[in-house]
């Protein structure tokens, strides 16, 4: 093997062995608030996404499948932190918003993330993280090239724009 190739081998290793750490530790703090790690996803994307979000939009950007999708939520609904209502545009989809539980969890979760985040990659410069991203983006586009558009992820755009934009001043 090449040094480069040597190079590719040993990033994309590295890249599924600290993905699967930044999950267990970042489950972790999600877990400390008594949810779950998968309701935590849908719970933290409809924060993120804005109150009003479809069920549909909220599955492509979460990358959750439609059956487990509605499994949460239902949780969710139940432990009074998520609202679902008609969507006033379209009677037959659903809009989500948080309740006031909702929303004060996910702050206190996000506030946690925040604090994470910072611990982690203390000491990481601004050109090293978008060195990354260059990388990961590499790879998305990439992968959403080498799939059907069935399989492709709206979510993976909709992630780097917003990348984009709080990388701006």
């Amino acid at each position: 093997m090449t040094t480069i190739d040597v190079l590719h081998f040993t990033f994309a290793s590295r890249l599924m062995h600290a993905g699967r750490q930044w999950r267990r530790i970042s489950h972790a703090v999600v877990t400390a608030y008594g949810i779950s790690a998968a309701c935590a996803r849908p719970l933290l994307a409809i924060a993120r996404l804005g109150g009003g979000v479809r069920q549909i939009t909220l599955a492509e950007y979460a990358g959750i499948q439609g059956a487990s999708l509605v499994r949460l939520l239902d949780q969710l609904c139940a432990a009074g932190m998520v609202r679902r209502e008609a969507d006033p545009t379209d009677r037959r989809a659903n809009a989500l918003w948080l309740t006031a539980t909702g929303k004060a969890l996910t702050e206190k979760i996000e506030a946690k993330l925040a604090q994470l985040r910072a611990s982690v990659f203390a000491g990481i410069n601004k050109q090293d993280f978008e060195a990354a991203l260059r990388i990961l983006d590499a790879l998305s586009l990439a992968a959403s090239s080498t799939s059907s558009t069935a399989n492709t992820r709206p979510a993976d755009q909709a992630d780097a724009t917003m990348t984009q934009s709080m990388l701006s001043p």
